[in-house]
């Protein structure tokens, strides 16, 4: 039999193997430690795949991206075959990410008269034997396997196992032939790799949550430790409502989504999305409204692309209804000086640490507006690393309110010498909570990677490639600078729209295709691509329906805020 030769990246060598020999087989002998799947001329594949020419393979275990996303995917079918082999008559949803975990229900067949899904409640012991069923599973080192199934048989089967959104997704999709998963005989479909088999997945914990329970998996850089769990409830209740209202709509996933858009349904989903919006600006004014007569500071924070730039100016817009002036301060002019900003751990100056902000002024600077004094605003000139006083004067007046946004703006370190009692504090973000069927739920970082791709790319002319080498960088900053302070927040705003997803697509596909199979973002750029295949995008007169002063604007242009 022929030799093939392989360069492996891990090892830095090349090996000739019998044409025919498996990833996995390859992995038992070059690399040490549990592989998961690898990238084959930079794109992902399973550890069944079979070489039959030379390639370019890199192994990744739970210290890659896409490691953790095969070993979290392996983990949710463990959890799917427990339950339904527990509960037959009831089915699992996994909905939305939290920061613990995957936040999981088991529900009834037939929802509730309003639409919403009807959960059923287990008990703490159900919840611990669920737990240990799977436990049985992983020991049992059970294999992964996959099949290509026609249409018919795919919609039959996942019809029998009363996942119906599954259903509905084939049939929007069109194709005649669907890769199937196989665990123990019990099917599912996943949108990437799984591991090799069921004995890879020994961290997990399952923890009651809410309704339902959360599904723990390891923690970066630490594969033998879950994430600790943070009971985070003013988010987990902006994503539950954001779940529920889905539902309501009859839109729990793609496979609905995309029936809206093929059958014309699309533009009165986008005017009800933008009533909800603006229903939501309004209740968070007349939060504010109502504390009128201590609250003199409202402050926005959100991760990147969450959309506060937008918020921040509809809010105005309604404060300023209310009867409120709002004024609004750049936090981005109180940067310390450039030779005073700290460094990271690589020597770079490290402009997300709360370190570069000038508190003392920032703080005596808002202590003289809050006594009524006149106060004057500087301008920091980042081409320069200077602040420079121009003459712009600030003072506030009764019905007078300060809007600020900035990604520290829910740390109370950032203005610990202000009266608290004084400042209103906004979470933004894009928690979306649509799934793409039943198990697969949206990452909502994927969202916001999208939504900054297209936007720095039509006003920054910032390549996709560029987003995509950077976004790791930006979600460490937020990691350690937002996402810790989300629940001191006074308010929750859901940037999410239910019919964003089939915008995106239309302009972001593009972009993801420019991407060279050699670049270093190619990876990436291949998972967007086949997440983005599964759903219908908007056609340019679907998008013109976007009324100016959406939030999505701000990404996708039009806005006239």
């Amino acid at each position: 039999m022929e030799d093939i030769r392989i360069y492996c990246e891990n090892s830095g060598s090349y090996v000739m193997v019998p044409m025919g020999t498996t990833l996995k087989e390859l992995s038992d002998k070059s690399c040490p430690g549990p592989m998961l799947a690898a990238l084959v001329d930079n794109k992902l594949k399973s550890l069944d795949y079979v070489i039959i020419n030379p390639h370019n393979v890199r192994f990744v275990g739970y210290d890659h991206p896409d490691g953790r996303r095969t070993y979290i995917r392996s983990l949710c079918f463990v959890l799917q075959n427990v339950v339904r082999e527990m509960f037959p008559d009831k089915v699992l949803a996994i909905d939305y990410s939290l920061p613990s975990g995957l936040y999981c229900e088991v529900r009834e067949l037939e929802p509730m008269e309003d639409g919403r899904p009807k959960v059923f409640f287990m008990t703490d012991d159900q919840i611990q034997e669920v737990e240990d069923r799977m436990r049985e599973i992983v020991e049992a080192d059970l294999p992964f396997t996959k099949e290509m199934l026609e249409l018919e048989e795919c919609e039959r089967l996942f019809a029998a196992n009363h996942q119906y959104e599954k259903v509905h997704l084939f049939k929007t999709l069109g194709r005649f032939h669907n890769s199937v998963y196989f665990l123990d005989g019990k099917a599912d479909t996943f949108y990437g790799p799984l591991a090799p088999s069921t004995g890879f997945l020994k961290t997990f914990e399952i923890m009651g949550f809410n309704e339902g329970f959360c599904l723990q998996y390891p923690m970066d850089g630490c594969p033998d430790k879950v994430l600790r769990m943070k009971r985070q409830s003013k988010l987990a209740t902006a994503l539950g409502e954001h779940s529920d209202w889905c539902s309501i709509m009859g839109v729990s996933g793609i496979g609905k989504l995309n029936e809206k858009v093929l059958s014309g349904e699309i533009v009165d989903l986008i005017n009800l999305s933008e009533a909800l919006h603006e229903r939501k600006y309004a209740e968070i004014a007349d939060q504010i409204y109502a504390r009128r007569g201590s609250v003199k500071i409202v402050f926005i924070a959100g991760p990147s692309s969450s959309g506060k730039t937008s918020t921040s100016k509809r809010l105005a817009l309604q404060c300023r209804i209310l009867g409120l002036n709002p004024k609004v301060i750049e936090l981005d002019n109180y940067f310390v000086e450039r030779e005073m900003t700290p460094k990271d751990e690589n020597g770079e100056y490290d402009f997300e640490c709360l370190g570069a902000m000038d508190l003392d002024l920032l703080g005596r600077q808002l202590n003289d507006l809050l006594d009524g004094k006149e106060v004057e605003i500087p301008r920091f000139d980042f081409k320069e690393g200077r602040k420079y006083f121009e003459g712009n004067m600030m003072q506030l007046h009764e019905k007078d309110i300060l809007i600020m946004e900035g990604i520290h703006a829910l740390n109370p370190a950032m203005i610990l010498g202000v009266d608290p009692a004084k400042v209103f504090r906004v979470y933004a973000s894009a928690l979306t909570s649509l799934s793409i069927d039943e198990n697969n739920n949206i990452s909502t970082s994927d969202n916001r990677m999208l939504r900054r791709m297209i936007r720095d790319n039509r006003t920054r002319g910032v390549s996709p490639e560029s987003t995509i080498m950077r976004w790791q960088s930006v979600r460490r900053g937020e990691n350690r600078n937002i996402f810790p302070y989300q629940e001191n927040a006074d308010a929750v705003f859901n940037s999410a729209h239910i019919f964003e997803l089939p915008v995106l697509k239309y302009y972001a596909e593009p972009l993801l295709r420019r991407i060279s199979p050699t670049s270093p973002a190619y990876v990436e750029a291949t998972r967007m691509l086949k997440f983005l295949g599964y759903i219908v995008a908007l056609s340019p007169a679907e998008i013109a329906a976007i009324p100016p002063t959406s939030i999505l604007r701000e990404f996708i242009d039009g806005q006239t805020l």
